[in-house]
């Protein structure tokens, strides 16, 4: 089913029983590119005012929040849920089973593995030194590996790597790369112990 009041733009492929609510706009291009795709599989729930750019390809049984906005670019695998007023930014990898919780910041080049978990109000940083000539060329995102779980209100510095299965506890900032298996939480974040279940 797809409202009335959305708008689907020529580049674009979907799969079947894909629901788009009132007012998404899908498919958008941007300066530069005039003929990419953006490819949707099967089942998708795709919620009121979310806005996808052109590029994008995203697997079966992806989901949105209302208003979510999904740069170009990115690759997006299945059971993938992005809630409302989140944003992803361009060239980001976002594998299959990932959950993004309301209002998270996922910058470009980020990359985000199987079963990812991030809790509401989550933010990425890319920019080690934002006001530098040559910031473009330097963009850095996070690695958040296999089923690590980010906390609520937890920002991850530009480069970070988040080991498989590590949890960081909700508000904490993080500096350094979080070694697998382990919880971290705090300002900065330090480890708490290891994960043993």
């Amino acid at each position: 089913m797809i409202a009335n009041t959305a708008i689907i733009h020529a580049n674009v492929e979907l799969g079947e029983n894909v629901v788009i609510e009132d007012y998404c706009i899908i498919g958008t291009l941007f300066n530069g590119y005039l003929d990419e795709k953006t490819i949707i599989g099967n089942h998708a729930i795709i919620r009121s005012h979310t806005v996808i750019y052109a590029g994008n390809t995203i697997g079966n049984h992806f989901q949105t929040g209302n208003k979510a906005n999904i740069r170009e670019l990115n690759t997006i695998g299945d059971n993938v849920s992005i809630g409302t007023l989140s944003v992803i930014e361009h060239h980001v990898k976002i594998a299959s089973g990932v959950r993004i919780h309301s209002q998270a910041f996922i910058p470009e080049y980020s990359i985000l593995e199987e079963d990812v978990w991030l809790g509401p109000n989550v933010v990425v940083t890319n920019a080690r030194f934002p006001k530098h000539p040559n910031v473009k060329n330097e963009l850095c995102g996070a690695r958040i590996k296999r089923n690590a779980k980010i906390g609520a209100n937890v920002t991850l510095l530009p480069g970070i790597t988040v080991g498989q299965n590590s949890l960081v506890g909700a508000g904490s900032v993080v500096t350094k790369d979080v070694p697998s298996n382990m919880i971290v939480a705090g300002n900065p974040a330090k480890i708490i112990r290891e994960i043993d279940y």
